[in-house]
């Protein structure tokens, strides 16, 4: 079996062997449950709390605004589900405005809402992948004149998972607040590689999970700002102060502080290193004839390590396989989508062809990637174009 040269760190990241020595070291000493009274459980509630604060440093938070879940899908569900119901159940009006280019985990979740009787507005975005503050204050300033009354929550990513795109979430929660609704952000792909504070940026709810920024897989937060109400999301003990029962996963809890810590430690020069590679492949992709870029013109709205491309006429199910026997492991976008038949969601609302969305190719490099893999892979994917054009 060929080395795999790997390069799809937006789908899920390996283990920084440090987490993996803290999560083993949690797994055989941290072995109590942190509910319990005696000392062993209550070094696994210290163990538990200090985490608490490492992902609180991380975004900028209070550490008893962060509450433990098992990942970002479950964060975004608990966030809008539990802030919806909790308002419904207060009397306040609450119609949801999403984005077109959410994750299954956002845009699903609203289906199931709309389901219940919610209203969901899905903002359009520009041909980069950009929410627009205009677009949206527009939606809530005719909501708040309508019947149906004022919208309750606001959900925009904070950076797309295909195409890299940040969105102007400052702007976005500005807006939101002018109008009386609760911001939330799906940050899972923005968490550990672009600085966030969400005291400054002005976020109600953040969702995040450990295994994008070289944590453990099972384990993410949740971050609700204080005084913000939410339901509880699993009805049981008293766990997480009563919002989501279950015993804590400990290990897992470890590694995402330790990954947290790491992450909030080395950001700035690792993210600064991921653009250079990224420009670097940018570079050399663009050499290749009939190649598109699907991404933000302005650096400030892209994310680090994360690129979109494709070259005209080249399926992009046909240059993964390819790519993948030459030992490169790239994807076509979101593994949530992986063997779907239909075309990029989020290309599609960029404006982007069915035909050209599937050519596009997603590349996302991490703190393992090195520039001799960079160069290793644009040498292979030119012979790649090359050979499926000309078979």
């Amino acid at each position: 079996m060929l080395p795999v040269t790997y390069l799809d760190s937006a789908a899920t990241t390996p283990m920084d062997p440090r987490v993996c020595a803290a999560v083993a070291d949690a797994m055989a000493e941290t072995y109590g449950n942190p509910s319990s009274l005696y000392a062993t459980g209550r070094a696994a509630k210290a163990a538990v709390e200090q985490v608490r604060r490492q992902v609180a440093a991380l975004i900028g938070a209070r550490a008893e605004e962060i509450f433990f879940t098992s990942g970002g899908s479950e964060s975004d569900n608990w966030a809008l589900k539990g802030i919806a119901f909790a308002r419904r159940a207060a009397g306040v009006p609450c119609g949801i405005v999403t984005s077109a280019i959410e994750h299954p985990a956002v845009l699903r979740t609203c289906e199931y809402l709309e389901a219940q009787g919610f209203s969901i507005t899905r903002l359009p975005v520009d041909e980069e992948g950009i929410v627009a503050p205009a677009a949206l204050a527009a939606v809530l300033e005719d909501a708040s004149h309508s019947d149906e009354g004022s919208i309750g929550i606001v959900s925009v990513m904070m950076a797309n998972n295909e195409v890299g795109t940040i969105e102007p979430i400052a702007e976005l929660t500005a807006i939101a607040h002018a109008h009386g609704a609760v911001f939330h952000t799906d940050a899972v792909q923005a968490a550990g590689h672009i600085p966030i504070d969400v005291q400054a940026l002005g976020i109600d709810a953040l969702s995040l999970t450990a295994h994008k920024f070289c944590g453990p897989k099972g384990v993410g937060a949740l971050y609700v700002r204080r005084g913000v109400a939410i339901d509880s999301f699993v009805h049981g003990g008293e766990q997480e102060r009563g919002l989501r029962a279950g015993t804590e996963n400990v290990p897992g809890i470890v590694g995402l502080g330790c990954a947290a810590e790491i992450a909030v430690a080395e950001l700035a020069d690792e993210g600064e290193r991921l653009k250079d590679l990224r420009q670097l492949l940018i570079e050399r992709v663009q050499t290749i004839s009939g190649c598109m870029l699907h991404q933000a013109s302005d650096e400030a709205h892209r994310l680090p390590g994360t690129l979109n491309f494709g070259f005209e006429g080249v399926r992009h199910d046909a240059l993964l396989i390819r790519l993948d026997r030459a030992g490169f492991a790239i994807s076509a976008g979101s593994a949530c989508s992986a063997g779907s038949l239909e075309p990029s969601h989020v290309l599609a609302a960029m404006g982007v062809t069915a035909e050209r969305a599937q050519e596009a190719v997603r590349v996302s490099m991490g703190r393992f990637t090195t520039r001799e893999d960079v160069l290793a892979f644009a040498g292979a994917l030119a012979l790649a174009v090359t050979a499926m054009r000309h078979p």
